[in-house]
């Protein structure tokens, strides 16, 4: 008894490898998340005052700052993971 329930374990565990390779490969980077920025609003001409232009320079100011740091965030991310994954293959 005690022989037929090793025999059967080593059959479902040998059961379970494969002798053909599995070659898994690393995901691409998506194209929306390389690519750079949008570009940055101009002050609209007919805004005239100096509090205008100061408002526009602000609001562009924080979105080209959030915008490179997620997009240097993701770029350290992926060399880091693709790395990680070369060494490991």
């Amino acid at each position: 008894m005690m022989r037929q329930l090793l025999l059967i374990s080593v059959l479902l565990l040998t059961g379970c490898a494969t002798a053909i390779p599995v070659k898994m490969s690393f995901p691409q980077l998506p194209e929306a998340l390389a690519k750079p920025c949008d570009r940055l609003l101009p002050l609209d001409p007919s805004k005239k005052q100096l509090t205008d232009l100061l408002e526009n320079t602000v609001d562009n100011y924080a979105k080209a700052k959030e915008c490179y740091a997620k997009n240097q965030a993701w770029q350290e991310w992926y060399a880091t993971q693709k790395q990680i994954y070369e060494e490991v293959k």
